[in-house]
């Protein structure tokens, strides 16, 4: 049994993976690209793969593999209808960032609430040292205690998000992109109600037809002026021409990112032209990436491929 990780680099130097050798003979890539894993994958039986794409071009060598581990919750990498007449099983993993993902989004929320990057500056800068009074109120900050947050996609990450948001005092009202998400805990509404009565909408639903493009200028027109906004979901759910524009006007006060359209990053994204990061932050797809996460994504991975190996179905996509 020959299996195969096509992007080591991926779950972190970091984690251990020398489990995966007790299932068989394994071999890692650091990196791999569409146009070399023909040659990398001609002998494997199992490959373990998060943003390759697995279709007739990189796999139609791949005589022997009967499995296809995805690092990763999402499987828009896989063409379906071809590894099905292949007879190639499928599995994903759900679950293993929740509390990674809702955790930065709070981070990215307060960095923005608390203004934290500009005291952080005005006490290097040494603007501190000459202050004549012990407080410097050069940026005003709020509370999130009696602040309405409000949650776009309402899956297991945005209840968690909830939960959080709940224990910092907020009224917290949720908007289910796919209609099916609900909680008897929290009020449902509708998105325009959502975006006006929000002082922190967060992003955490499934990109799709749905929620492509979902915040743009109409949307962002919607939202209070001094309200933030937070996407730790997919990057394009959110026009980033837009938001970019809507931060320049002054239509929303801030934003915070972990996600862009393009990643890694363009390096003409509009984005780039807000360098101040009291009103935009955004940090590189990082938010499941805590150790913890990605500790649980390595096991449940290899829990997919041993219950494979034993002739069980868990985790497979049907």
């Amino acid at each position: 049994m020959k299996i195969v990780i096509l992007e080591r680099n991926a779950l972190g130097r970091d984690i251990d993976l020398s489990q995966f050798e007790k299932l068989g003979e394994l071999v890692m890539y650091d990196q791999s690209f569409a146009e070399d894993t023909p040659e990398k994958v001609k002998d494997a039986d199992i490959i373990i793969v998060n943003k390759v794409p697995m279709n007739e071009q990189t796999l139609k060598d791949a005589h022997n593999v009967k499995m296809i581990a995805i690092t990763a919750t999402g499987y828009n990498i896989i063409d379906k209808a071809y590894t099905d007449s292949r007879g190639i099983a499928v599995a994903n993993v759900g679950g293993y960032s929740t509390d990674s993902v809702a955790q930065h989004t709070f981070a990215l929320a307060l960095y923005l609430i608390d203004q934290m990057d500009y005291y952080d500056k005005y006490v290097k800068s040494g603007e501190y040292v000459k202050s004549d009074i012990f407080c410097h109120m050069g940026r005003g900050i709020w509370e999130l205690a009696g602040k309405t947050w409000g949650i776009i996609g309402f899956g297991a990450i945005g209840k968690k998000v909830a939960q959080i948001a709940k224990a910092f005092g907020c009224r917290v009202i949720y908007y289910s992109t796919s209609g099916r998400n609900r909680s008897g805990e929290c009020e449902s509404v509708e998105l325009d109600r959502l975006l006006a009565e929000s002082d922190v909408v967060s992003i955490h639903a499934p990109l799709n037809d749905a929620t492509e493009n979902l915040m743009n200028m109409e949307r962002f027109r919607k939202m209070k002026p001094n309200a933030v906004l937070i996407n730790a979901a997919r990057g394009p759910i959110v026009n980033e021409r837009d938001l970019v524009a809507a931060l320049k006007e002054h239509v929303i006060a801030g934003a915070g990112l972990d996600v862009v359209s393009v990643e890694p990053m363009k390096a003409e994204n509009p984005l780039l032209e807000i360098q101040d990061s009291g009103r935009l932050i955004v940090t590189p797809h990082i938010a499941w990436a805590t150790l913890e996460a990605r500790e649980r994504l390595a096991k449940e991975v290899y829990l997919n491929i041993e219950a494979f190996l034993k002739g069980e179905k868990r985790n497979l996509i049907p």
